[in-house]
């Protein structure tokens, strides 16, 4: 009985000391967390998708924190909540915050399957990334998408999906929440997050083609061939060629659409934009009637001379 009582006083002796060494070591090595952080990460979606560029939530949080102490919040924004959660943020911290205009996730990539043909089978992984490593693509294209859906698995939001018909990613406007997580996923670098737009109108070049004409249009019908013709349109500076394509700044573009028109491959896209209204057709009948009154007076004078002349 005696060694029970004795083994149970050392046990607890050592649980005693034990915790006064946690205790100690805590008090000692405590990390003071600010609790603005705690708050808000509440107020964040918790998604962490990464499109802020930190790690998750917290992370982001914690760079709220830090800008606000340290008088700024410029660079930080959270994607997912976009402006209204963002003004909730600043209200927290007591710092006031601009207004940006909202993004979404464009595909830069018009190669459907009727447009690019397939010249090649891909037995392997299928995923965009091993595709790529191992070559071209099932295409001649080498920049184009390659059609196995890494963008689709890594959107958190179901706002990105294969169109079964043309082989080529759709982006739901409605859902996409510009994350950036299908731009990350791309081996290619063809989706890209560009402006909304006011009434979700975007004018953009669907092809990230650099191989030069003749090679980028026996690829693709629908290739950008850098021939200029865009540029040289536009009175606003909104477009650059550089290694054989264009591209259109969407800080610059005025949304004229001239360069739409322009284009002799129609590698440029206007979305959400109204049908252009159709000419007025003029019949001959019409066109025959509309003379003008010098002809008229002509035409009424000739029979007088030649009743005279009789």
């Amino acid at each position: 009985m005696d060694f029970i009582l004795i083994a149970v006083a050392v046990l607890g002796a050592i649980g005693l000391i034990a915790a006064l060494i946690l205790f100690v070591c805590s008090k000692k090595f405590a990390v003071y967390e600010d609790p603005r952080i705690a708050q808000v990460t509440e107020v964040l979606p918790g998604a962490n998708c990464g499109g802020c560029g930190f790690a998750g939530c917290g992370g982001l949080a914690d760079a709220l924190v830090k800008g606000a102490d340290a008088g700024s919040l410029d660079g930080l924004k959270c994607p997912v909540g976009g402006q209204e959660v963002m003004g909730q943020v600043a209200d927290l911290l007591g710092m006031a915050i601009a207004n940006t205009e909202p993004m979404v996730a464009v595909v830069r990539c018009n190669g459907t399957c009727q447009l690019r043909p397939r010249i090649a089978e891909y037995s392997g992984l299928r995923t965009c990334s091993a595709m790529n490593a191992t070559g071209a693509g099932e295409t001649a294209c080498g920049f184009g998408c390659l059609g196995c859906g890494d963008c689709v698995a890594a959107c958190q939001f179901d706002a990105i999906h294969m169109n079964a018909e043309t082989g080529l990613p759709e982006v739901d406007e409605e859902k996409c929440t510009s994350c950036g997580a299908c731009v990350k996923a791309c081996p290619r670098h063809i989706i890209e997050l560009r402006k909304k737009g006011p009434k979700s109108r975007r004018i953009y070049v669907s092809c990230v083609n650099k191989d030069k004409g003749p090679v980028a249009m026996k690829a693709c019908k629908a290739a950008c061939i850098g021939c200029g013709k865009c540029q040289k349109e536009c009175k606003f500076e909104a477009i650059t060629v550089e290694n054989n394509v264009a591209y259109i700044d969407f800080n610059k573009c005025r949304l004229c659409r001239k360069c739409v028109e322009a284009c002799p491959t129609k590698a440029i896209h206007a979305l959400n934009f109204p049908a252009p209204k159709p000419k007025p057709e003029v019949s001959e009948a019409s066109a025959h009637s509309q003379v003008s009154p010098a002809d008229s007076s002509n035409s009424s004078n000739e029979p007088k001379e030649k009743e005279v002349q009789a």
